[in-house]
């Protein structure tokens, strides 16, 4: 699936981390200038500042769950409320981040260093990441440079330069290495080898402004060797080389008050080149995106959108080739007096496969945001969602299954929000939502009816994942002390609902039922203590109970002011201080203590 229809480089407007409390206005902030029409007032956002990795930041949200084989070479995948990765979207600044082979994108791909929001959009079941704009001083040359070192033979060097071409135009350019040796411990004298990663990644940034009109161009590239040891019962010294290459842009055009005009493009190839004893394999990706959104504004209390896509993806590799036209329409309105917001939607999906079977839906979709009284609202929304097969399931050699149907999913929420400013110094939100998720055609391995020992993907899965949300935080300042503190507490009941299944009525394996996260900081001249605490429980691996976990992470830093430049801060993290040995998937031990310490210098 392409866009949604109501997926943006989007407006924030629901919890925010505690260090990033401010004042919002939901209700009014709710406008149609989303990259895709009118804005889903679901959202969450999360804090990058505390996090090295991409993976690291979205651990601070109980609702999604982050899948890590381990260390930092390991694959690092994120899926919403139990449906997932394949099924939970990605965004880079509005644009779809995509891989038909496998549909699971590695987040470590992503530059954390370069970003500056994560947004999670839950009845879009998306994840969207924002690049930083650049800002500048009296002088037309701004940067930021990161050096750290921690255990596991870690190293993390990090640039950014921006450049004030003129009023209206300016430039960033990036670059950034992660190189890790990886072997760690994990109990018992045993030691995970084959672990380590070797990656460079760079980028340019092009942002602009004219008349009404406003836009950004991107070119990335990114390169990595790694090892890939495999579960621990079966270990191996698989190595993997990838490469990864885009450029994307978008231009958005304001014709007076009445229509506004979005259009933005994309080209990317990737290639995985994979080295095992059982026989080398490659893999190339090409990625073409063209998409545009149309908004009308009928009246103060009245606008339209439409929107029209087509993405081509070519799958090339040593097993077997595929290619497939995607195609997305859509028509959405909104609604909006002094009290009430409501969107509505219809959408267009299509998949078409060369040589095979096309696949194609149409999915309404609804969202109210109600002001009850100012700083309260409630929140309810509905949607179905499906998901195409990826090339892996339909057509890998010994495996795939052409004759598979979309997974198709409706979910629906209902919650309430509150955010209030009690002083200029003081800062409370709050938040609780219920959810009820209905996936079926469920894509699930099971053994052919020709040869049992043979398994093969069908649609025979279904999924019930029901819950609630529960949320709060505050913000404290008074001369140099700021102080915040967010909690978030997810309850995820995600069962197989699979007839005759051998799981009938369990968790889906790794799905955490109870989810809990504490998140704070304390600042004073400079220095600042931020810890963050998160425990994952009631799961299971498919056969029996998965044991519980939780991990503290504390960073101590400071500030150090220099004459005619930016601060120089210096950090220090302890990660899994209580050295607590866990695993995120059976097989993969994640590791245990380890400590990183490093300086950021902006000027």
């Amino acid at each position: 699936m392409l866009f949604s229809l109501f997926h943006a480089g989007m407006i924030s407007i629901g919890l925010l981390t505690a260090a990033d409390v401010t004042a919002v206005d939901t209700l009014g902030a709710a406008t149609v200038t989303a990259d895709k029409g009118v804005i889903i007032s679901r959202v969450d956002k999360i804090s990058t500042k505390q996090s090295l990795t991409v993976s690291d930041a979205l651990s601070l949200s109980s609702g999604l769950h982050v899948v890590d084989n381990g260390g930092l070479a390991g694959l690092k995948t994120v899926n919403l409320r139990g449906l997932g990765s394949a099924h939970t979207a990605i965004y880079l600044d509005g644009v779809r981040v995509g891989n038909v082979q496998s549909g699971q994108n590695d987040l470590g791909m992503l530059p954390l260093e370069d970003l500056s929001t994560i947004t999670v959009d839950y009845a879009q079941n998306a994840v969207s990441f924002k690049t930083a704009r650049p800002e500048f001083g009296e002088l037309p040359v701004a940067g930021k440079v990161k050096f750290y070192v921690g255990s596991f033979g870690t190293y993390l060097p990090s640039a950014r330069l921006d450049f004030r071409l003129s009023d209206k135009v300016s430039l960033s350019a990036n670059a950034a290495g992660v190189i890790s040796k990886g072997d760690f411990s994990y109990g018992d004298g045993l030691f995970r080898t084959n672990n380590d990663l070797e990656q460079y990644r760079g980028g340019l940034d092009l942002w602009g402004l004219m008349d009404d009109c406003d836009y950004h161009v991107k070119a990335y590239y990114s390169q990595a060797e790694r090892g890939t040891p495999g579960a621990i019962s079966w270990p191996s010294d698989d190595r993997q080389a990838d490469k990864n290459a885009f450029v994307q842009g978008y231009v958005r055009k304001s014709f007076g008050k009445l229509y506004t005009l979005r259009v933005s493009a994309k080209g990317s190839y990737d290639d995985i080149y994979y080295s095992s004893s059982w026989g080398d394999s490659n893999y190339g990706q090409t990625e073409l995106q063209l998409n545009t959104a149309h908004g009308f504004r009928v009246a103060d209390w009245c606008n339209l959108s439409v929107a029209a896509d087509l993405q081509w993806d070519k799958l090339t590799s040593s097993i077997y080739g595929a290619s497939r036209l995607s195609a997305f329409t859509a028509l959405a309105a909104s609604f909006k007096t002094e009290r009430l917001l409501a969107n509505v939607a219809l959408e267009f999906n299509g998949a078409f496969d060369k040589d095979a079977l096309s696949r194609c839906a149409l999915s309404p979709s609804a969202d109210i945001r109600y002001r009850v009284f100012d700083g309260f609202d409630v929140l309810a929304f509905g949607r179905r969602a499906y998901r195409v097969p990826t090339f892996n399931e339909l057509y890998y050699v010994g495996y795939g299954n052409p004759e598979l149907r979309p997974e198709d999913a409706w979910m629906t929420d209902l919650g309430v929000e509150y955010l209030r400013d009690f002083s200029s110094a003081w800062n409370v939100s709050a938040k609780l939502s219920g959810f009820f998720n209905y996936l079926t055609d469920k894509i699930t391995s099971a053994p052919t009816i020709e040869d049992p020992n043979i398994w093969a993907p069908y649609n025979i899965g279904k999924v019930l994942s029901t819950g609630m949300d529960v949320a709060g935080g505050f913000a404290w300042q008074s001369g140099d002390w700021k102080c915040s503190f967010d909690a978030k507490y997810t309850l995820l009941s995600a069962v197989d609902k699979t007839p005759d299944s051998y799981s009938y009525g369990q968790q889906i394996p790794f799905i955490a039922k109870h989810t809990l996260v504490f998140n704070a900081a304390a600042s004073w001249k400079g220095w600042a203590l931020t810890p963050v605490w998160q425990m994952r429980a009631g799961r299971t691996d498919g056969s029996g109970v998965v044991d519980d976990w939780n991990t503290l992470n504390l960073t101590l830093s400071k500030d150090i002011k220099l004459p005619k430049t930016g601060p120089l801060s210096l950090k220090f993290s302890v990660r899994n201080l209580t050295d607590c040995r866990y695993e995120v998937s059976s097989g993969y031990p994640m590791p245990g203590r380890s400590l990183i310490g490093g300086l950021e210098y902006l000027f």
